[in-house]
């Protein structure tokens, strides 16, 4: 336990250290949300009630998807991966720990849009903390999970990029990210976007915390922590030390599992 709180905390002061993942973890989605508070609280009415539920999925989405996939490719390529294998570290732990990293610099960006936005820009604040507390953790296990999974199976960097930002983008389209309600969307977009994971992170993070109700984010809840176990168990059985040493378990097609409750979520309709 002692090694694994010594490499969480190595772990957590290099993602403020590095310049890339520090832009990735603070100074992105910071800057994305001091933009969108001043333009869209202004042009836009129906902008200030979801302002802080948008914000925070944007900044576990920037963190997540746009930061923790290259950082794992990077590591194994260079052979990082390799030298913890041969010091004994599981590779449980190299999928948990930059994730959980990932976790921490989320909380720090959303305490501080929680406690700007009401005060600053107008914002609606939330009414039940721990349900933004529950919503956030559900949120980020599934969005980090699916990063996790994305750095595991990707042979290179190039393709990690690929892979995130065929979530990223439609992520900020359809999954009513940056303000646009997904209710406004064509019937066949509303149904795409609820396999995109921030989609389901904006629906349980506008509902318990803000209305108070449980009910409300009940099954975006169920979804989030669904996809964001069987992702990060696909991670851990699909994981490979180096490119080559050949010691991947399965195609990693099977990584296309971590997509089944999100399936089921359209299959619910919702």
């Amino acid at each position: 336990m002692s090694a694994f709180a010594q490499h969480l905390a190595f772990a957590f002061r290099t993602g403020i250290r590095n310049r890339t993942l520090l832009l990735l973890n603070y100074l992105f989605p910071l800057g994305f949300y001091l933009l969108m508070a001043l333009l869209m609280g202004r042009i836009n009415p129906l902008f200030p009630p979801i302002m802080l539920p948008s914000m925070i999925t944007f900044a576990i989405v920037a963190s997540t998807l746009l930061g923790l996939p290259d950082e794992l490719v990077t590591a194994r390529e260079a052979g990082i991966l390799r030298s913890y294998k041969i010091n004994g570290v599981p590779a449980v732990y190299l999928v948990i720990i930059p994730a959980l990293t990932t976790g921490l610099h989320g909380a720090l960006v959303s305490a501080i849009i929680c406690l700007t936005g009401p005060s600053l820009f107008g914002a609606s604040p939330p009414t039940d903390w721990l349900g933004l507390i529950i919503c956030f953790a559900a949120a980020w296990l599934a969005l980090a999970g699916l990063a996790v999974l994305i750095g595991v199976i990707s042979p290179s960097t190039r393709v990690t990029v690929l892979w995130s930002q065929l979530v990223f983008l439609p992520s900020m389209i359809l999954g009513g990210v940056t303000g646009v309600p997904a209710d406004l969307l064509p019937e066949g977009l509303q149904r795409l976007a609820l396999l995109l994971p921030p989609t389901w992170a904006m629906r349980a993070l506008n509902g318990w915390p803000m209305s108070g109700v449980l009910g409300a984010s009940s099954t975006a809840l169920a979804i989030l922590v669904a996809g964001g176990l069987l992702a990060f168990g696909l991670a851990v059985y699909l994981f490979s030390w180096d490119r080559h040493s050949g010691s991947r378990r399965a195609n990693p097609l099977l990584a296309l599992l971590a997509l089944a409750p999100y399936v089921v979520g359209v299959l619910l309709g919702g």
